[in-house]
């Protein structure tokens, strides 16, 4: 039915849509046929069983609303937040603008969200506490001392997190990708493990990080995270970067972009990550996932894990179910114990493709 609601959903403010998809999913209603569970689509990442490789990124639940909701939409997994220690309104509306044109979203939140306080509430009452939710974590945009704020949301939330992302490539906080430099990344993820390992169980702890970054950038914080002992990076938050979209509408609008566009960057991004840090780390691939083929590219690339956002605004509820059809059918054919096992077969396709701003990053500082 999603495909008869859409022109009345995109009628309406971006934000207010998002509302009205959060009501429905905290119903309960049935909004999507029940997904296909295969065991081909188990995968062992970062030290946890996900029952599918397909997850929830973060940004559409930023107040973990909605996670069993979500989850019962079929994911995998669901990352929620961005959280920040105390709550704040982000940035003026309007902040979110639909490409459509493109299947892509612009938006410039900056870590609206109601506090750690609020997302502990939520996530410790939670009726069936199964499925595996992850916490994004962030910094408050008049904090004092940002680092501190991540640690923060660390010890606070550690009981009820299955696994944490710094997140550090925001564009919409000023000065906040600049924790992605080389001396403050290092200082923040000591900062960050020695909170982890304060906890009373082991939480698996990874890094968020842009898709616009040069190779001596890519050098440096793939030696940093290994040196750290991260568990793992998700490639890549929003870009800067516009180009590729064939519309002007909105294009000039400031925020990062999502969506079909940032297909080619973030994979390549993702592929040269891989050639970085080896296999054993783990790494999911975010970026213009929208079908089971852009799932299966990213997995080819280098990605243990996917995750999806602006494709759901364009896809539909339903639109993870039919990710994880294809998925399994794919590994099917092609007679796969896992899905998993296509891993890395074009990460070198990807990570040689060249980029038009190779020569020139674009990161936004």
């Amino acid at each position: 039915m999603y495909h008869l609601l859409r022109p009345l959903l995109f009628g309406l403010d971006p934000e207010t849509a998002h509302g009205l998809s959060i009501a429905a999913l905290r119903s309960g209603l049935p909004v999507a046929p029940p997904p296909r569970v295969s065991e081909r689509l188990r995968v062992r990442a970062a030290g946890l069983e996900f029952p599918n490789p397909l997850g929830m990124a973060a940004g559409y639940d930023k107040d973990a609303e909605v996670t069993d909701g979500l989850l019962r939409l079929g994911f995998g997994f669901v990352e929620v937040g961005s959280v920040t220690p105390l709550a704040q309104a982000g940035n003026p509306r309007p902040r979110l603008f639909r490409l459509p044109e493109d299947r892509a979203v612009i938006n410039r939140m900056s870590f609206n969200n109601a506090g750690h306080k609020a997302m502990l509430e939520r996530l410790s009452r939670r009726r069936n506490p199964s499925g595996i939710v992850g916490v994004n974590i962030g910094a408050n945009r008049d904090s004092a001392d940002r680092i501190a704020d991540y640690a923060l949301g660390i010890e606070r939330l550690g009981p009820v997190a299955s696994y944490f992302t710094i997140n550090v490539s925001s564009p919409n906080t000023p000065g906040l990708r600049q924790l992605q430099d080389p001396d403050q990344l290092q200082r923040l993820l000591s900062v960050c493990l020695a909170a982890r390992d304060r906890l009373a169980r082991r939480v698996p702890l990874l890094v968020k990080i842009a898709p616009d970054l040069g190779e001596a950038e890519l050098d440096a914080i793939a030696e940093a995270v290994l040196a750290a002992g991260l568990d793992g990076m998700i490639v890549s938050n929003t870009t800067v970067d516009r180009s590729g979209l064939t519309s002007g509408r909105h294009a000039d609008e400031a925020g990062g972009l999502s969506g079909a566009p940032l297909f080619v960057r973030s994979t390549v991004m993702l592929a040269r990550m891989r050639r970085r840090v080896g296999p054993r780390m783990t790494l999911i691939g975010v970026g213009g996932v929208e079908s089971a083929e852009t799932a299966l590219e990213k997995i080819r690339a280098g990605a243990d894990l996917v995750q999806i956002y602006t494709g759901l605004v364009y896809g539909g509820p339903s639109l993870p179910g039919r990710i994880l059809a294809g998925l399994d059918a794919h590994a099917e054919r092609e007679g796969l114990a896992r899905i998993s096992e296509i891993r890395d077969s074009r990460t070198d396709f990807w990570a040689d493709r060249r980029l038009a701003t190779d020569e020139i990053p674009v990161i936004s500082r």
